[in-house]
């Protein structure tokens, strides 16, 4: 054992008792989290000398070997120093109570690691060189380390991680170690391009990407501090005022070799992107995998989803389980997990998460058979407010159902709904005064726009609404939904954002319009996200792209509503409407354009959802 740093009080008891016992004593963490822990700090070295920093909690005065469970991080493995202790593990109390191992690692060139860190870095390619390093060697190398040195571990390890440490527990588990026997990425961070954080369907995200624009760059004492950006209570105004995306590089982040530098650098699907893309990459996985996500998280819904399903057709030799709760990001590490938003759920979906589902998978693999008993889907059925278990995702014996956008605002549910009226239905679109993606004053990004309610948009002119008449059984649909669109523009480019809405009865509720799930698609992307195209003005187009998952019943009484609208402002940035780069767009490019969406039976638009 070569530990960095171990805490004083247990250093000592260590030295008194090594040669009698090998159970390590001392070392309180806290009363309220890991009491009874020693804390190690280790600088493991990768193949290519680069040491990583760890820190490593062993516990006190419990016998027997105990499998490890680690985390590898770009946001710090700390508190740092041998008496600077963490309050506690993020997630089931089972693994305290049974004694697990717990390890945080810095990735390279982040907290107290060497090396230079580059932003979601991807597996390298071809044939590596012995000390040619990833973060698939990197985990490679961290576990042999650990199953060397840690004391009284059983030569097990499990990687676990949320949003950025999920992506590195998905390719931590390529080509694994062989004492690696677990992985489970939670809301991995999959690809900022297609669906997470940053992009959805070619579409900036803009307000994320501003508060995560710093992140990965370079300290340089020589360059200017930019202004710090304050919103000044009304995210809305300030970026109405602050105008084009060039406006903002060159007022805020000048210089700046951070997410926001690539995120600017790289306006279509190309190679940066692609290489990134995590499902992708998840080939050749060494062991069973628990996929975690939640239906409404803002960050990394789509990543669950599509990391989930990759692992598990690219990997069937091994047992995956994708898991899909009411949460918004990482809610299923702490809290009851009873509500989000507007949504009661009637049980503490994240304690059953914790004990039936995270802790049994773990404790299979990493002390029992390493075969966990758990379906290939275990998922939370909203609306019915229950959990249930599915054999496969998407669920088998989907009936695909049209919900059809009809004349006059009606809204069909099947192939035989028809109604009366004229061909299509228009709005204008202003990108000088977009549709606000919350009502009231816009503050930020909050986690509860996922789950909104949408009567503020609904009487606006430039956002079509579709409802059904009030339903007279249940309707449960589960899998991805499909918005399949005939459209035309009088620009050439635009945005499309779609959103499926349960609208709740009038008696108590006053028709509370309850978003379920909003996406955007950038028509300029319809034929290839990476070869951009324009529209053809006042042509009418098919526009055909996937919205992530839902498992959702609308009770009898409530009703389906669709609503179609060109802006959802400042959660997306603006489209010029003009077939221009965005990213270096000038003001003047800026137009208003009359967007029509057509149904007839020639030009059905739609939502194709599955319905169980």
């Amino acid at each position: 054992m070569n530990p960095l740093n171990v805490s004083r009080r247990a250093f000592l008891r260590l030295a008194a008792a090594a040669v009698a016992c090998p159970i390590l004593l001392g070392g309180q963490v806290s009363a309220a989290g890991l009491a009874g822990y020693t804390k190690i700090e280790y600088r493991i070295p990768m193949r290519d000398g680069v040491r990583l920093y760890t820190s490593v909690y062993v516990p006190a005065g419990k016998a027997g070997r105990h499998p490890i469970l680690m985390e590898r991080t770009p946001y710090g493995a700390g508190p740092y120093g041998p008496d600077q202790l963490r309050s506690g593990f993020e997630g089931s109390s089972r693994f305290v109570e049974n004694g697990y191992i717990f390890a945080y690692q810095d990735v390279r060139g982040k907290g107290q690691s060497e090396g230079k860190f580059e932003n979601i870095k991807p597996l390298l390619g071809g044939s590596p060189g012995p000390q040619d390093a990833d973060e698939s060697t990197d985990t490679w190398d961290t576990v042999d380390y650990l199953v060397k040195n840690v004391p009284d571990n059983n030569g097990r390890v499990g990687l676990w991680g949320i949003s950025y440490p999920g992506y590195y527990a998905a390719l931590g588990a390529v080509r694994g170690h062989p004492a690696l026997r677990a992985a489970s990425p939670q809301a991995p961070v999959s690809d900022w391009f297609i669906g997470d954080d940053f992009h959805h369907h070619g579409a900036l995200f803009l307000m994320d990407a501003v508060s995560f624009a710093r992140f990965g760059e370079t300290a340089d004492p020589s360059r200017p501090a930019a202004p710090a950006i304050d919103f000044g209570g009304d995210a809305y105004s300030f970026f109405l005022q602050n105008g084009t995306l060039a406006g903002i590089t060159e007022k805020y982040f000048p210089g700046t070799d951070g997410v926001w530098k690539d995120v600017m650098e790289h306006p279509n699907y190309d190679g940066y992107w692609q290489v990134r893309s995590l499902p992708k990459a998840m080939q050749k996985v060494t062991c069973p995998t628990l996929v975690v996500g939640g239906w409404f998280d803002a960050e990394d819904c789509w990543g669950a989803l599509k990391t989930g399903r990759a692992t598990v057709t690219q990997n069937p030799a091994y047992a995956s389980t994708l898991c899909m709760g009411p949460w918004y990001h990482g809610m299923w590490a702490n809290g009851g997990g009873s509500s989000f938003g507007g949504m009661r759920f009637g049980i503490d979906t994240s304690v059953y998460y914790q004990e039936k589902v995270e802790f049994p998978f773990f404790d299979a693999c990493l002390r029992g058979s390493g075969r966990p008993e758990l379906p290939a889907a275990v998922a939370f059925e909203t609306g019915a407010n229950r959990w249930r278990e599915f054999r496969q995702w998407p669920p088998a014996n989907l009936k695909e159902t049209p919900l059809r956008l009809l004349p006059g605002g009606a809204l069909g549910v099947g192939d035989g709904a028809t109604a009366s009226g004229g061909e299509f239905d228009e709005y204008v679109s202003d990108p000088a005064a977009p549709v606000p993606y919350q009502s009231g004053r816009i503050t930020g990004r909050t986690r509860e726009y996922m789950v909104d309610d949408q009567r503020f948009a609904s009487t606006r002119k430039d956002v079509l609404t579709y409802r059904s008449e009030p339903l007279t059984r249940p309707v449960t649909i589960a899998g991805p939904l499909n918005a399949d669109l005939y459209v035309s523009v009088s620009g050439t480019d635009a945005d499309f954002v779609v959103k499926v809405i349960d609208v709740l009865p009038e008696d108590g509720t006053g028709g509370y319009q309850n978003l379920l799930r909003g996406d955007v698609f950038r028509a300029r992307f319809r034929n290839s996200y990476s070869k951009p195209e324009a529209m053809k003005p006042n042509e009418v187009t098919h526009l055909k792209f996937e919205m992530p998952d839902l498992l959702h019943t609308f009770e009898p009484g409530h009703r389906i509503m669709v609503q179609v609208q060109s802006t959802w402002f400042p959660l997306v940035d603006r489209n010029p409407q003009t077939f221009v780069d965005i990213h270096k767009a000038r003001p003047e490019e800026f137009k208003k354009a009359t967007i029509r969406v057509y149904h007839t039976p020639e030009r059905p638009s739609c939502v194709r959802v599955g319905v169980l």
